[in-house]
């Protein structure tokens, strides 16, 4: 119901959308007829009222197209979010806290919703690795360009010398899988417990409660600690592995379509480099789209809407011309 409900609102707006166009052009053909009158009062505003109708239509037709674009459904998902530093040292675990906290500002900008599934710190205020879920309208579909090797050039704190240093993070941004997308089997899961370590309250180090999980046709593994219980962690561990199933599916999917099209918005590799940030010239640039911006400090403080809203229109420009 809920999938046919999200179907309905996207189709209720293209089905508006096309009412409106016919609504238009019913009332251009009887414009037509009015131009040819032979009062030239009633001729002139004739002649005006054609002129805004055809530019009405032509609004109209442009919107269409997009819409005309078959709706992705795991567009509306929630998302899983997962950044982690790079190469780089202490600095690539610095720019990974910083794109931790522009996506979070992002999400909470926007009214979603974020739940942290693992968070592992390190020194200078860095984080190794971060994985959260974001919920809320359309998450997945707004977000899901963002996969991929995120560069910074800039002069870390730890640089005496003041020399720029270039480091990288990555992110993945997963659609939630649900259990209908991917059947995974118990024989094809191998599952170890350990003990957590690290920051996580009374029971770390005291109970077996962090979960490994192996699927073995794949080779993906999943670590879980950070919840309270060893059940818990299994829960956590299955969600995220689910995504990331789903999300090596649609990578191949993407991949092939790819050939076909002029960007390489999906082309489903996700270990591309796809964004640069460059400090000292206050400079964003994203390669896949070259689609540059001179506003690093609003993109970093979680406005990052111009560049999200340049990949959506690469990504319909290339549907529509498929």
């Amino acid at each position: 119901m809920t999938a046919l409900g999200r179907e309905h609102r996207h189709l209720g707006h293209l089905v508006e959308l096309a009412a409106q166009l016919r609504k238009f052009e019913s009332e251009l053909a009887d414009v037509r007829e009015l131009v040819l009158a032979d009062d030239p009062e009633m001729a002139a505003e004739a002649h005006a009222e054609k002129a805004r109708l055809e530019t009405s239509i032509a609004a109209v037709e442009e919107e269409i197209k997009p819409a005309l674009i078959p709706h992705d459904p795991l567009d509306d998902r929630p998302a899983i979010v997962e950044i982690r530093a790079g190469t780089g040292g202490d600095e690539a675990a610095i720019f990974a806290a910083d794109l931790y906290r522009m996506y979070t500002r992002f999400a909470e900008a926007r009214g979603w919703r974020i739940e942290t599934i693992a968070h592992s710190e390190a020194t200078l205020g860095g984080v190794k690795e971060a994985i959260f879920k974001v919920k809320g309208d359309g998450v997945f579909g707004t977000m899901r360009w963002e996969s991929g090797v995120h560069r910074v050039q800039r002069v870390p704190v730890t640089e005496n010398q003041g020399r720029i240093h270039t480091s990288a993070a990555t992110v993945a941004v997963l659609p939630e899988a649900e259990e209908i997308d991917m059947k995974i089997e118990d024989k094809d899961l191998r599952i170890d417990v350990f003990r957590s370590s690290g920051p996580g309250g009374q029971s770390v180090n005291t109970t077996d409660s962090a979960v490994r999980i192996t699927h073995i046709p794949s080779g993906i593994v999943v670590s879980q600690q950070d919840q309270k219980s060893q059940l818990q962690n299994k829960m956590k561990g299955m969600e995220v592995l689910r995504a990331r199933l789903l999300d090596a599916k649609i990578a191949a999917q993407e991949a092939e379509r790819a050939r076909m099209r002029k960007t390489q918005v999906g082309t489903g590799d996700r270990s591309a480099k796809v964004r640069t940030y460059n400090f000292p010239q206050n400079r964003v640039t994203d390669h896949r789209i070259g689609f540059t911006m001179h506003e690093l400090s609003n993109i970093m403080d979680g406005e990052i809407e111009p560049l999200v809203d340049a990949l959506k229109s690469a990504d319909r420009e290339d549907r529509l011309g498929e």
